[in-house]
């Protein structure tokens, strides 16, 4: 596009843009939260690109129950996904993936002998159960036993007394958060805490607090003298579950009065797969969150491109001058999509391109590559669908990107 204003091009790209949404939107056909067909059909697309496809059988509906259960479909616009937590766990297999309505913590119960609490009352601390330390560096000179004696007694005092106040509210389930300043577990601690029966589990992590507030209904406690039963968040059952050799695990289920979380527990045989997973699984909520936010779907499998090539061409003939020639290099764009997945798909590109720019001449709108048969069909029989907002999303993001570098007159070069 060499001797044309870059003002020319970014404005003629701007009138593409909205041509083309309103050609992807005509395309698109409306769905509902209570097609549960549909949603599977959204997400197993997703999956099917990913290394992990062979188990998209048992990821779609975990991934579809996973955002119903944290949204009220009649009413929802979008899905905060913080409310689904992913939890890895070393061991398994991807057959072993669950979804948890309720929390779960890699964490291991502190203390042993009790893995199961029934009519669970949980508490959770952000201060430590240890001996108190002053803020400043110093010395304690103790010259004979009875001092000795006394600072141990005193310290066996302090917690004793922190651990009586714990469980004077009922408590029954300790989360404690990790400290990074001195131990946030003693061992004394731990002894009292166990003669009185309370389930304890240290080192939370920040940024898990606000996820298991929300989950159990417990508040965060700083001191002590907050630490009443109102603080406390309630369930049915804390119990550590054993993972067949490769671990364990602590559920806490069937919470009295949770916010809408879930979490979705992804198990492996190594890291890698673990993590292949998880990037899985999030894509997959991703394509679900789309479409609660817009409530549409179009075919995949290259289809849109190809239609919008086509339409912008048609498009750019109603135009005169420079405007009409930036838009049919818009429209030719996006035929680089179709191209590059034929390519991908083993075909022939440029006799795979012509084939579904015909068809689509034709008025067969939902032509596309069908990577599994190594052809061209009808890629919404093939149940090949992706999210309206997908689309719009990556054209809107594309052509923003191309005039915002269309904006700048020079680089300086900086050391």
């Amino acid at each position: 596009m060499s001797g044309i204003h870059p003002t020319i091009i970014s404005e003629s790209f701007q009138k593409a843009l909205e041509k083309g949404i309103e050609v992807l939107t005509d395309m698109s056909r409306p769905v509902e939260l209570s097609d549960r067909e549909t949603l599977l059909n959204s997400a197993t697309t997703s999956l099917n690109s990913k290394v992990v496809s062979q188990y998209s059988s048992l990821l779609s509906p975990m991934s579809v129950n996973a955002v119903m259960k944290v949204i009220d479909p009649a009413t929802a616009t979008s899905v905060d996904l913080r409310d689904i937590k992913i939890v890895k766990k070393l061991g398994g297999t991807i057959d072993d993936c669950e979804l948890v309505e309720g929390l779960v913590l890699t964490q291991k119960v502190a203390n042993s002998g009790i893995n199961r609490v029934e009519k669970a009352k949980i508490g959770l601390i952000q201060f430590c159960l240890s001996a108190p330390k002053t803020d400043m560096d110093n010395q304690i000179v103790v010259s004979d036993y009875a001092q000795m004696d006394r600072v141990l007694r005193e310290e066996r005092a302090y917690i004793l007394n922190l651990v009586k106040q714990i469980k004077k509210t009922g408590c029954n389930v300790l989360l404690i958060q990790k400290s990074i300043l001195r131990d946030a577990l003693s061992d004394l601690a731990l002894h009292f805490l166990n003669k009185m029966k309370i389930m304890v589990i240290k080192d939370i992590e920040r940024e898990d607090i606000e996820f298991i507030c929300k989950t159990i209904g417990t508040k965060p406690v700083a001191h002590i003298d907050q630490f009443t039963a109102d603080m406390l968040g309630s369930a049915e059952l804390a119990e550590e579950v054993n993972l067949n050799g490769s671990g364990k695990l602590l559920k806490i289920t069937g919470c009295a009065s949770p916010g809408k979380t879930v979490t979705i527990v992804v198990r492996g045989s190594n890291k890698l797969v673990i993590e292949e997973a998880e990037r899985s699984i999030h894509d997959a909520l991703c394509v679900i969150r789309c479409l609660v936010k817009k409530r549409a779907l179009i075919a995949g499998g290259g289809a849109p491109e190809i239609e919008l090539a086509l339409r912008l061409t048609e498009y750019s003939r109603t135009l005169s001058g420079m405007e009409s020639y930036c838009v049919r290099a818009f429209a030719d764009a996006m035929e680089v999509i179709p191209s590059t997945l034929a390519e991908n798909a083993g075909l022939n590109p440029i006799s795979t391109v012509t084939e579904l720019r015909n068809r689509h001449a034709q008025g067969e709108k939902t032509t596309g590559i069908n990577v599994r048969k190594g052809g061209i069909s009808n890629i919404l029989e093939e149940m090949v669908v992706q999210p309206l907002l997908v689309s719009v999303s990556a054209l809107t993001l594309a052509t923003e990107t191309v005039r915002s570098i269309l904006k700048i007159d020079d680089v300086v070069n900086t050391r």
